[in-house]
């Protein structure tokens, strides 16, 4: 049949050429269309994602692979067609092999842009610093006069994963193990340092405390040393005091007695008895008697005393009875 019917996706944008002329074009159109005279253009304009692997150079000469995708879309359909065959087949089949040409370019581009800025950094830098890459270079894109000449835009360049070679992630790996072992070990020791440090303060502290402990007690004892010292010193003021006041006491009791006894300090006491009126009491003469006889002992012979006369002595006074032995005393004298 020479007359046919295309229904286009929203995504796709359809041309018309007919004898040479656009006779209508735009995304999802459906219409019938004369088969012999007419060529149909489509240009998906969805988003597209193409896998790529660089194999790049680093600035210090390291080989490292680059693996991800590039995301781009149509922007220009119309600028695209006139640039590449987009032209389909009644079946909906490219005529040619050029769409599958512009997902090569762009992969080419891209590994053009992504190798200068590889070659910008070191291997370190590149391993570590990935989302740089994928700023520089999708940056660089969108800057290049051959994909705008293309009529699309690049959406989006990423980077799943950036690998040395084999020898060399290896050699990285070692010494990315050693360095987490030496931080690993100088974390260990410096944990032991402060350990160490902290435990000195804490022996510190506690000599500064014992120091502290002596030195009150010092102080503490000196200060009751000094109250005893103290007291002592008063005590012993108060002693003074009180001695000095005994002999002042004593001074005036002497005084008083030496004043009292002046007047009869040349007088017989046998006056002062008489004085005293101790002259009354039998037994006081008598034993006054005695005294004399004793003082005069020389001059007794003999003395003869009687029982009687010792038991009127020693008993109740009489005056009658006394008579007697007074009289025999006497004539035995």
């Amino acid at each position: 049949m020479p007359i046919r019917y295309i229904k286009a996706a929203p995504t796709t944008y359809v041309i018309q050429f007919q004898d040479g002329k656009v006779r209508r074009e735009g995304p999802g159109l459906s219409f019938l269309y004369w088969a012999p005279t007419t060529t149909l253009v489509a240009v998906p304009l969805a988003s597209a994602d193409v896998p790529f692997v660089f194999n790049e150079v680093t600035k210090d000469f390291q080989a490292v692979t680059l693996q991800g995708q590039l995301t781009y879309r149509v922007a220009d359909p119309k600028r695209l067609a006139s640039l590449l065959d987009y032209s389909i087949t009644p079946g909906g089949k490219y005529l040619s092999n050029d769409p599958e040409k512009l997902e090569e370019r762009l992969v080419q581009v891209a590994q053009v842009r992504a190798r200068t800025v590889v070659q910008g950094m070191d291997l370190r830098e590149v391993l570590v610093r990935s989302e740089v890459v994928e700023a520089q270079v999708l940056a660089a894109l969108g800057a290049t006069e051959a994909i705008r000449m293309l009529g699309v835009e690049v959406m989006g360049f990423s980077l799943l994963s950036v690998r040395p070679t084999p020898e060399m992630s290896r050699a990285l790996e070692a010494e990315a193990r050693e360095g987490l072992q030496r931080r690993a070990d100088e974390a260990i020791y410096s944990r032991r340092n402060a350990a160490v440090e902290q435990e000195r303060r804490i022996k510190e502290s506690e000599l500064s405390t014992e120091l502290a402990v002596e030195e009150k007690r010092r102080q503490i004892r000196e200060a009751q040393m000094a109250a005893d010292i103290a007291v002592e010193e008063q005590r012993a003021a108060l002693m003074a005091r009180w001695t000095e006041n005994e002999r002042h006491a004593a001074d005036a009791r002497a005084y008083a007695l030496e004043k009292v006894l002046a007047p009869v300090r040349g007088v017989d006491w046998k006056t002062l008895m008489a004085a005293n009126g101790g002259g009354n009491d039998p037994k006081l003469n008598i034993a006054l008697a005695f005294r004399e006889m004793a003082e005069n002992a020389g001059k007794i012979g003999e003395l003869n005393m009687s029982p009687e006369l010792l038991s009127g002595l020693l008993g109740p006074t009489q005056k009658e009875p006394a008579s007697e032995p007074q009289q025999r005393t006497r004539g035995n004298r």
